[in-house]
């Protein structure tokens, strides 16, 4: 671990992405801190006003802050990318790892179900699940994890396939450790790089599905703030008060451009 933040530490863009991360989870979990307002508080004398000492990103149609529902909309974003992370990758190294050590008929079908569900648009089949369940946060964490967890199953799975051949596997299985140990503690920590590249690299991709599933609509619902959801909000005063949809996609921009710089350079760090 000292060596890998070593070598991270020599790596400008992998900082840069780190200090990027770091400063939006900070903002999520301190928000009460950090919002001047009550998110969900309305005043209409004060609604469609732009960027101001009172208000730093303007207020929304329903006179609400925007700088605060940004602030709390980075709670809603994050927690929910950051769930849809772990259970995919989660689901998927287990899966994929079963698949790659047992083989036969186990790996035969999983590879079946993973060209099934390739054969669809990871977003469309996201969108019909949540059509399905209907709009809610749960709901799009079940469609993206339904969608997202095949990524991670097809990288582990090749991993395992070729760590199970090194020869400190082989000397594990000589001296008749059970299939289950090899597996946790000597097959599985050489997939471990891997999948924390995939997972880095694809929470950027995870923060544009769930914007453009709430965007749609489907998602979190009002008064509830999102990102983006107030990017849908903004729509019709996209002329007369651009700052409503401004914010909400800098930010989008931002978090996915660190996580994006931070997977790269762990990439180069792990050498995965």
């Amino acid at each position: 671990m000292i060596t890998v933040a070593c070598r991270l530490a020599k790596d400008r863009l992998g900082l840069t992405g780190l200090a990027i991360t770091s400063i939006l989870l900070a903002v999520a979990v301190f928000a009460p801190l950090l919002a001047p307002y009550d998110p969900t508080e309305m005043n209409l004398a004060n609604r469609l006003q732009g960027v101001s000492m009172a208000h730093w990103m303007g207020t929304d149609a329903f006179g609400r802050d925007v700088l605060s529902r940004v602030i709390y909309g980075s709670r809603v974003s994050l927690t929910t990318t950051l769930a849809v992370m772990a259970l995919t990758s989660g689901l998927g190294a287990l899966i994929g790892g079963m698949a790659g050590y047992l083989g036969g008929a186990m790996d035969e079908l999983v590879m079946r179900v993973i060209d099934i569900l390739l054969a669809f648009p990871k977003l469309i089949l996201a969108l019909v699940i949540v059509a399905i369940l209907g709009p809610s946060m749960i709901n799009v964490v079940i469609a993206m994890l339904a969608t997202g967890w095949v990524g991670y199953c097809r990288v582990v799975r090749g991993s395992v396939l070729s760590a199970k051949q090194k020869e400190f596997v082989e000397a594990a299985r000589a001296i008749g450790c059970s299939g289950p140990r090899i597996l946790l503690r000597h097959v599985m920590p050489e997939v471990i790089g891997p999948v924390v590249v995939l997972a880095t690299l694809d929470i950027g991709h995870i923060v544009l599905s769930i914007a453009a599933l709430n965007f749609l609509g489907l998602g979190a619902q009002p008064p509830t703030p999102e990102w983006g959801a107030m990017l849908n909000e903004g729509i019709p005063f996209m002329e007369s008060a651009p700052h409503l949809m401004l914010f909400p996609g800098l930010l989008i921009m931002l978090t996915v451009l660190g996580f994006n710089l931070l997977g790269d350079a762990l990439r180069d760090v792990l050498g995965a």
